[in-house]
């Protein structure tokens, strides 16, 4: 490199993730993308500088936003800070949004963020910032890790208490929901999930993202488009001004959300982590002609390895391959069961009184029962022919 890397004590690696966040907090220089080899590490620095460079020519709206895939922690976000300073930018008029995507980094959000709100180089960038924290949260990806209803209500939650903790520090959250076209990847009723959704969870502003075959379904003729665009916007005002207070959850009910999630999570953890699950979709989806194809707006796995690895294979691929098979499983799979063990455990009038009393509940099934009505399970017996690992799925479902 250059004289930059005496930013960096020589074990900076070895160091804690705090030691390095502090380190992060401070650093200032200016970076030459053509001293660096690696081309990912080249075009990430070069993005920053175009950003700068967009900004300079037309204003900050032209480009202002700089989004963290997958993020995992403070140091993530402090990494993407610091790297942004890095490019002769002391005061970045940028805003760094952490997307969480797994359920684990959903439930840690909260913690993540105070750590970022307590951190005085961090607060003061917030500062010039209006105060203003936008948040990015993925359904796709959640729903491919832990399940519909596990996805579902981690988000919820997690919305609930990083509405809380940027209250408790004087920061407005946005949260940008990154939403796909299928109730699996956090689509089908969009409307009705805002507009039920209690007041503690902000949502002055609601940010979406529109992708794939939503564009010209919902959007694509004059009537679809207002029709679907004045739902949005009114979602809002439905909750803050005819359901306010309605929408709240009680104790009670979120303790059976949060049984019923945990139920479908378990069933769809013994799915996805049974030795013949990649397989399957390797012998009978399209999965692998996603990335042949190169149609998609980004890789179809994390890795360019041959080997077809879960936790690397993005979300898009994953839930486009089951739509193939006409099998819908990340829209539907483990709801069933964990509904049926309240019926089993004669509690179904806990399951019955949420269903009548909470719009984000009714939703949420809605939605479920969407994907699975648009399943074609008869198409399965030709699979039959090929027998590898057909019993497999056929137990399950």
């Amino acid at each position: 490199m250059n004289a930059n890397t005496a930013i960096f004590p020589v074990n900076y690696y070895q160091l804690s993730e705090d030691e390095k966040i502090a380190i992060l907090s401070n650093v200032l220089g200016d970076l030459d993308s053509s001293v660096f080899e690696n081309e990912m590490t080249k075009s990430t620095i070069e993005s920053i500088q175009a950003i700068k460079q967009i900004q300079n020519e037309n204003g900050e709206f032209g480009a202002n936003r700089y989004i963290i895939s997958n993020n995992e922690s403070a140091l993530n976000v402090m990494e993407t800070f610091a790297l942004i300073r890095l490019n002769n930018w002391e005061n970045p008029s940028v805003d760094i949004i952490p997307l969480f995507e797994s359920v684990d980094d959903l439930q840690k959000a909260h913690i993540i963020m105070e750590k970022l709100y307590t951190n005085p180089a961090y607060a003061n960038h917030l500062k010039s910032r209006n105060n203003k924290q936008t948040i990015m949260l993925g359904f796709s990806d959640g729903t491919k890790d832990g399940g519909y209803l596990m996805a579902n209500w981690s988000i919820y939650e997690a919305k609930e208490e990083l509405t809380a903790i940027s209250r408790k520090y004087g920061i407005k959250a946005i949260f940008f929901d990154g939403r796909g076209g299928p109730p699996a990847r956090g689509g089908g009723k969009t409307h009705k999930f805002y507009a039920s959704l209690g007041p503690n969870i902000e949502n002055k502003e609601i940010q979406v993202t529109v992708q794939g075959q939503t564009i010209s379904s919902n959007f694509g003729t004059l009537d679809s488009c207002r029709n679907n665009l004045e739902n949005l916007l009114s979602a809002g005002v439905t909750n803050q001004v005819f359901s306010k207070g309605k929408n709240e959850l009680s104790a009670d009910e979120k303790e059976v959300l949060g049984q019923l999630a945990a139920l479908g999570y378990q069933k769809y953890l013994d799915f996805k982590n049974h030795p013949k699950f990649i397989p399957y979709l390797e012998q009978m989806s399209t999965i692998r002609y996603y990335a042949k194809t190169n149609i998609g707006s980004r890789p179809s796995k994390r890795n360019k390895s041959d080997h077809l690895d879960f936790k690397d294979l993005r979300a898009i691929p994953f839930v486009g391959s089951w739509s193939q098979l006409k099998q819908n499983v990340p829209g539907f799979f483990g709801v069933g069961s964990a509904l049926k063990h309240f019926e089993d455990t004669n509690q179904w009038g806990k399951v019955q009184d949420l269903y009548d009393n909470s719009l984000f509940f009714k939703t949420l099934l809605e939605n479920s029962m969407m994907s699975l009505a648009k399943s074609f399970f008869s198409v399965d017996r030709l699979y039959e022919k090929r027998p590898r690992i057909w019993l497999v799925l056929a137990n399950y479902l």
